[in-house]
């Protein structure tokens, strides 16, 4: 049973950044905004987070820049694919090309620096029973942004005045647009929203699941963020489903190293990437309830004028 806790939280700390990236993006494509720089925002909050912390001495201070870092790289995709009209794909790609560079350079002189961990929250009495205790009441305060995160949004997108007006400009932005909804402010507001959770994502890395500062640390997790999205339909519910799965097969392939499978461990390592290849694969095959659930205006850039 310890053995099973034991993998189970790291399960948990693994599919944590994945939840909370993917709720992020969730909003930001709700709004009819691709933004395929989340990579890119989530290891800049990565960086920014480890060195906010080994400046002030304190988790909480990095976890607030990692957010800060990501909010405000997200301002730099907004404005090009808001303001200037760019390609959003494209720039999604540039972005995220600019974040790995520029962060290994801000995080050069911190590699093999030992980090500040950001330490668990212990519930008392409530973390003292058998099995629920460890998994649900001993946790890091990541974790509990992930579900306050999940339930916010899936508030916020299907009983609010304000998702009800997200959701209708990433439906059809010109129909909005008509019915006086501020289009560019509410894609703004979700772009940025977006970037916050990408930046909380980068810092859960450096600050809790690997507390130091390693080149590249996000390791194509911003990528399986978009893949996850689209395997959620576009629900928070399934968010945390997928996000947990992807985490599970990331670290069982691990585990499965240590106890000495006789499997090339080249091809456990690819595992995390193709099962994520495989669930878009089976979910492309039901194209109805795909079209359905996708936002019409998903990826459309929008110009008032027009």
């Amino acid at each position: 049973m310890s053995v099973f806790v034991a993998i189970l939280l790291t399960i948990i700390t693994a599919s944590t950044p994945l939840v909370i990236a993917g709720l992020g993006e969730l909003v930001v494509e709700r709004s009819g905004v691709l933004n395929l720089g989340v990579e890119g925002m989530m290891i800049i909050g990565a960086v920014a987070a480890f060195v906010g912390a080994q400046m002030s001495g304190s988790p909480y201070v990095g976890l607030l820049v990692g957010i800060a870092a990501g909010a405000l790289f997200s301002l730099l995709f907004g404005f090009l694919t808001l303001t200037l009209v760019t390609n959003q794909v494209a720039t999604g790609l540039a972005l995220t090309i600019l974040g790995l560079g520029l962060s290994g350079m801000i995080g050069e002189g911190y590699v093999s620096v030992p980090g500040v961990q950001l330490g668990e929250i212990v519930f008392p009495l409530l973390s003292d029973i058998p099995f629920l205790g460890p998994v649900l009441f001993k946790q890091d305060l990541t974790f509990y942004l992930s579900i306050a995160l999940l339930i916010g949004v899936n508030w916020f997108l299907f009983r609010s005045r304000a998702g009800l007006k997200l959701r209708a400009v990433g439906d059809s932005h010109g129909s909005a647009h008509a019915l006086g909804i501020d289009v560019i402010r509410t894609r703004y507001l979700a772009i940025m929203f977006g970037g916050a959770c990408a930046g909380l994502a980068g810092a859960q890395l450096s600050l809790v699941y690997t507390p130091q500062w390693v080149e590249n640390m996000s390791a194509g997790r911003g990528w399986v963020t978009l893949a996850l999205v689209v395997f959620a339909s576009w629900r928070p519910m399934r968010v945390l489903a997928g996000g947990y799965l992807f985490g599970a097969v990331t670290i069982l392939q691990f585990h499965a190293q240590g106890f000495g499978v006789g499997i090339p461990s080249q091809f456990l390592s690819m595992l995390p990437y193709a099962s994520t290849i495989m669930v878009l694969v089976i979910i492309s095959q039901n194209r109805r309830a795909t079209l359905i659930n996708t936002p019409a205006s998903l990826g459309k850039a929008f110009v008032p004028e027009r």
